[in-house]
Formats: structure tokens, sequence, C-alpha cells
């Protein structure tokens, strides 16, 4: 029996082999890789733009023993990223995923390279983030998207997501490593200056000619490289097209009705459905149940990405876990204006880091290791009883730096002071009154600090004690690249907040990416990956791209599995 709800009447009836709901890195691999191996391929995303959360990442992928590892000089096994992971998810571990992971992901991205458009550099020195953990491993375990034309995209390149305004410079995407570490050092280096003048003015042209800038980096380059691969392979792309419903008939899953144009489809779908529709980070009534602050809660995620995979999921029998001890990915985000009234939201991934940065609460304490990873460092926000803290520093910190959507010289900070977005104090304590923060302790603790800051120490919180602290900081700060005095005035501060980078629980699924029913039993023809699958990481946060990368290998997986492949 077919389970329909007619509120409106069927207009068409069409049919494919796969029909994939959402375009993000998780959708769009499972697309490319059914077509790829034969089948009929319809994706259906709910926005008028292709790319998801992933066009707005950073665009890395955790992926243990990748191909790319050998070319870097880096030795890892399977065993050293089981006991990782094992020592990471905890009680959470599940083996058969796991290993279904590890085995596959490496075999993923070879396919991937070899087969598409999508291409990936590697980072011997990108950290996993507890690198001193049992199979940890201070770098190599990552890899990012290579920057991408495009123009490839021909139209396309018009619908897909733009990154996060306020993570661009000038709407410039920075890409990772040497092109970071010139835009960190236009000030410093003829070199770095004149590269910057020229990424700027590429970008200019580029506007002028396309209305968006052209060379894709981070997450925009991976959604761009797999909409050209989609393309390239004939998969239908619908903009604009939400599911509404799934079809089943006795006990299997068979379709979906599709919302296009103001007509409701009814898909057949052959083969299976694959539900990657980003998870909840946008669904209200979700989070109010499952984040303890979710009154204070900001998501940079996309305005669509509402939970629509989990209700499809429940309604056709899923078991949805929601007993991760973290529901999402935490991220401190900050809150900056734009000129509409509104504001846009700058995630914290590497000022934290920086030497002559730290982070306090409204009472004026430290909490954390500010270098350590933004998910562990918005837990220990948490453990405080806080929903929101300060990152304090001063004049030669920032302008070296920048802090948040601040830029570093020669860019003026007195926009941001007027904005309000950054906060100035003489001294301590007139910071202090302008954060709202609790003065004779602020001072307290910058003074302490301060004295062991002077050798380089931070016998509280250690920041600098690991590969991933000093990854972020600046090598030419002696003897610790994380940490130096804050005692250049002017001070400055910006307050930062709970966010995340995607939702951690999610639909129960197995091994071969089939969604599972309460009884853990596969629901034929219905499967799941990305952030709308229940996490593998346990709650927990062990590397960069431990979503993205779990989230193609799942999505490639379900695809294989759907083809009959081996």
């Amino acid at each position: 029996m077919s389970h329909v709800s007619h509120a409106s009447p069927i207009e068409n009836e069409l049919a494919c082999d796969v029909l994939v709901a959402g375009s993000g890195a998780g959708g769009l691999a499972a697309a490319v890789a059914a077509r790829k191996c034969g089948l009929e391929v319809i994706v259906a995303e709910k926005e008028s733009l292709f790319g998801g959360t992933t066009a707005r990442s950073g665009g890395w992928l955790w992926i243990p023993n990748h191909p790319l590892q050998a070319a870097i000089g880096i030795r890892d096994s399977l065993e050293e990223a089981s006991t990782y992971l094992l020592h990471e998810t905890g009680e959470k571990y599940d083996p058969e995923r796991v290993n279904a992971f590890l085995t596959a992901g490496p075999r993923m991205i070879e396919w991937f390279q070899r087969e598409t458009a999508v291409r990936f550099d590697a980072s011997a020195t990108f950290s996993d983030y507890h690198p001193d953990a049992p199979g940890g491993k201070a770098g190599g375990r990552s890899i990012v998207a290579s920057a991408f034309d495009g123009r490839e995209l021909g139209p396309l390149l018009g619908k897909l997501r733009p990154p996060l305004p306020e993570l661009t410079v000038f709407g410039v995407m920075i890409g990772s490593g040497v092109e970071l570490t010139h835009f960190m050092r236009w000030s410093k280096s003829a070199a770095s200056a004149l590269f910057v003048a020229r990424r700027l003015l590429g970008h200019g042209i580029a506007m002028l000619v396309h209305g968006r800038g052209v060379r894709l980096t981070n997450g925009n380059a991976l959604a761009g490289r797999l909409l050209k691969s989609a393309q390239d392979a004939g998969v239908q792309l619908w903009e604009s097209s939400p599911l509404k419903e799934l079809l089943r008939e006795n006990g299997r899953v068979t379709g979906a009705i599709v919302e296009r144009g103001g007509r409701r489809l009814r898909i057949t779908a052959r083969r299976g459905v694959v539900l990657a529709c980003g998870g909840f980070p946008q669904d209200e009534a979700r989070r109010k149940r499952l984040f303890a602050h979710a009154e204070t809660h900001h998501s940079p995620a996309p305005p669509g990405n509402t939970g629509d995979g989990l209700r499809l999921a429940e309604a056709a029998g899923a078991r949805i876990d929601e007993s991760l001890p973290n529901a999402a990915a935490w991220v401190p985000v900050s809150k900056v204006p734009r000129a509409d009234g509104g504001f846009g939201l700058f995630p914290h991934f590497i000022d934290r880091a920086k030497p002559g940065v730290i982070a306090v609460t409204r009472k004026g304490l430290r909490f954390v290791n500010e270098g350590n990873s933004y998910h562990d460092f918005i837990q220990a926000l948490l453990a405080q009883g806080e929903t929101s803290a300060w990152l304090v520093t001063d004049r030669r910190a920032i302008r070296a730096y920048g802090l948040g959507f601040v830029k570093p010289r020669p860019l003026p900070l007195a926009p941001h002071l007027k904005s309000g977005y950054l906060k100035k104090g003489d001294t301590f304590e007139q910071l202090a009154q302008a954060c709202g923060i609790d003065a004779p302790a602020l001072k307290h603790t910058l003074d302490h600090y301060n004295r062991n800051a002077k050798s380089g120490t931070d016998p509280d919180f250690h920041k600098g004690g690991t590969a991933y602290n000093c990854f972020y900081g600046d090598p030419e700060i002696k003897p610790n690249p994380c940490v130096a005095p804050i005692v250049q005035a002017p001070f400055y501060a910006v307050q930062v907040h709970v966010g995340d980078l995607g939702t951690y629980a999610g639909i129960s699924t197995n091994g071969n990416a089939q969604v599972l029913d309460e009884n853990k039993r596969p629901i034929p023809g219905l499967y799941a990956a990305g952030n709308d699958a229940l996490s593998i990481m346990g709650g927990n946060y062990p590397g960069p791209g431990i979503t993205l990368g779990p989230a193609m290998t799942f999505g490639w997986i379900a695809a294989r599995h759907m083809a009959g492949a081996a």
C-alpha cells in the first residue's frame, strides 16, 4: 500500500533509478557515483542554490590512509585510525560503520580523483584535533578540495551557493595553506602584498564579468567540483524542489513526492532514495529539544537545513538517534552587523590560537586552552554554564592577525568600533566596562596570564601544547607560537556565541548507509548520508573534515550498494 497524502493533486509521474534529496557533499557524491555506475539519477535540492552547507565550509575531508599520504611522507594504518576513533567516540563507537568508513574512504578518494572533476590537496601539518591521543596523528589525515575555476560550470555557476560573506576579504575566498599565509602577511611582505593585490584585481574583474568570484576555494571548490562532475555525468539537477513525502509499498521506499515549480511530482526511484538534506541546524523545534542553550544558539548553516531528512525518515519508520553527548558540532561565532540592520555570523577557527589572544567569560575568567578545536572550546564554555565569551587581545596582536571579522593592518579598526562589533579600552578596566565583564577579575586574569606569557608559558591551560594548537599559531613568536603577553594598549575584545558546523544526532544507518528502523533492520530503498545520518564520531570532533569525509564516503557507499557494485 502506498502512503501518500493527497492534499493537492499529483500532476506528473516520473521515474529514475536513484533520487537524492540535497546537494551537499553527501548528496552529490551519491549522485555522481550512482550515475557513473550507469543509473539514472535526479538530485532534488530544496533551496534555489546548490551546494548546501558544503559550499560554505572549509572543504576539508578527514580520511585516514588516503592515497595522497605517500606523496607527503605520512605513514598511517587502519589500526591506528581505529584506535583513535575508539578513543574519541568511547561508548558510542560503532564498529560496523567506522570500519566501513575507514575501509571505503581511501577507495572513495581514489575513485573520485580518477573518475570525476574532483581533485584534492593534502596537508602534512594539519593535525588531528587530539594528536597526542592513542592513534592520533600530528598531520596528514586531512585533504582539501583543490582550487577550481568556476567558469567551468557555465550557467550553473550562478546556481552555486556562495561562501559566507563574513569569511571573505572584499568578497575574495581565501584558500588554505600558502594562500592564507599570504593574506595574513600582506602588510609584512612585498611578495605577499603582490599576491593579494593580484587576487583582489582578479576578483574585481570576475565580479564585473560574472557577478561573482570565479576562483573557488575550500568548500566552494568542493561543491563546485562535485557539481561539475554531476553535470558531466548527466545527473538531473533540480533546484527549488523539496521532497515532501516518501512513497512506500510493502515496507519498501519506492520514491517520493517532490514539489517543483508549483507542481507535485510523483517520482518512482527504482533503486532507492538518498536523504542528504543537511541535518537540522535550522530546525527550531528539534534544536530546542536537544540544545540546552537553544535560545541563544546561532547557526551559519543554510536556512533550508530544517531537518526535512529526519522527518521524512521518521515518517517511514526510521530510528532517529538523539543519544550522543553533543547533538551538534560546536563552533564559536561572532555576530557581524550588516548594512541592512541584520547580522551575519563569523565562525572563529584561527584567531583563538594566535599569541596574544585569550578567551574569558563575563566573570573575567579564562576557561579553556584557546588554541584547542572549536568544538572543544564550546564544550568548555558550556561546562561553565555560559553561552557566550569574549576574545581579548591588544594592539600588537589585532594589528598583526586581526580578530574575527576584524582584518589585520593596514585595514582600519574604526568601522568595527563604530558598528559595536569590536570593543576597546585604554586599560583592562575600561575594556571590561565596555564589554560588561567583571573588571577586577579581568585585570587579575590578564596580569596572571602576562606574567607567564613573558616566557611563553601557560601553566593553567597549556596553550601551544599540541601540534594542532601550533598549526594556527605564529611561528615567528618564540618560544611558543601561541602565547605572547597582552600588554600594548589599547586593548580590544570581540564577543563570541555558541554556534554549530552541522548536527550530529540523526538517522540511524548501517555500514551500507541504509536507514534502519526501530528494530535496527534496514528499510529497503532508503539511504542517508551527510548530516542527516547519525555521526560516526560519537558526539566528538576528532579532526579537520570529520563531517565532509564521512559524508562523501557514505554517499559513495550508498550509490555502489544501490548499483550492486563491489
